[in-house]
């Protein structure tokens, strides 16, 4: 893709399949045609494959050579699964899991043995601390077997259920960055990603990292966040900070793309691409943030 640095090979680190079999699971079975009309979005074919190539067009319009692909709720992972088994060369795939969830460590293995890569955990919307023995037997685990842990933390809010109404009663008590500290401390093989720069722990996020080189900070979404700062931070200042703790090879592009008929959200690409350039980052810098560090995170050239 064209960008103020020249030509970059991009792949976008968040970016969620909200499947056929993901809307019947997130309405509790209702018919996800009915589900998208009331939402006014494209309803997604029932086969995986068939959404898959969807984004597969969609990355390829906007220059986009990759990107990590989420199964969005526990128990999609076949979704996910169909859609980097018919496109491994475009998504690395990933999956919410509940750690405690009756076989939550056979569910881990079954995911990774599909071929996906990442096991996100959501302390807040499945109501645990990251020091639940759980935890660590599923962390032990992931080290195992080489996964990759993205862990939400900060504040979590999911669009699609308020626009449909569903409640959200995320616990934010288990939000903060630093309950990963001591799981990152005991696992530094385990390569750990944490979303939305905290997600309004900023300030948190950045004494992690800064704490354990084994964490990652994505960039995704709106970072709508930032308006909970006092005083009021901007994009330019995020990232400068970020650089300035953790430097440029710890920082994943990301957009937090999902549905259609918005498809992959290519202004909060611009906007972090400004923000990059306004700290002056140089072209090794940028190619490392909107694809090289994530390239080298999933094992591939």
């Amino acid at each position: 893709m064209k960008t103020p640095w020249g030509e970059l090979r991009i792949a976008d680190a968040h970016v969620h399949l909200f499947s056929w079999n993901f809307f019947r699971l997130l309405t509790n079975g209702r018919d996800p045609a009915a589900v998208c009309a009331e939402l006014g979005w494209v309803e997604p074919p029932e086969r995986p494959d068939l959404l898959a190539a969807m984004w597969v067009a969609e990355l390829h319009q906007h220059g986009v050579e990759r990107c990590a692909m989420f199964a969005s709720l526990p128990g999609d992972e076949p979704s996910v699964a169909a859609a980097v088994g018919a496109y491994p060369e475009r998504f690395w795939g990933g999956f919410f899991l509940n750690p405690t969830s009756a076989g939550a460590v056979e569910r881990l293995r079954s995911g990774l043995a599909a071929g996906l890569k990442t096991v996100c955990l959501l302390p807040a919307m499945h109501a645990y601390p990251l020091s639940d023995p759980r935890v660590e037997e599923l962390l032990v685990e992931a080290e195992r077997l080489a996964a990759t842990v993205f862990v939400h933390l900060g504040v979590l809010s999911v669009g699609v259920r308020k626009k449909l109404g569903l409640p959200s009663p995320f616990d934010m008590s288990f939000s903060n960055p630093l309950d990963l500290h001591g799981p990152a401390l005991r696992h530094p093989a385990l390569h750990f990603i944490v979303p939305h720069f905290g997600a309004g722990f900023f300030r948190e996020a950045l004494m992690l990292a800064d704490l354990c080189p084994n964490v990652y900070l994505d960039t995704s979404s709106s970072n709508a966040w930032m308006k909970y700062h006092a005083p009021e931070l901007t994009l330019n200042q995020v990232f400068g900070r970020a650089l300035d703790v953790i430097g440029p090879t710890r920082l994943l592009f990301g957009t937090d793309s999902s549905y259609f008929p918005r498809g992959w959200h290519q202004p909060v690409f611009e906007q972090q691409v400004q923000a990059l350039a306004g700290c002056g980052v140089n072209a090794e810098a940028a190619e490392l943030i909107l694809g090289g560090n994530l390239r080298r995170l999933m094992g591939t050239p």
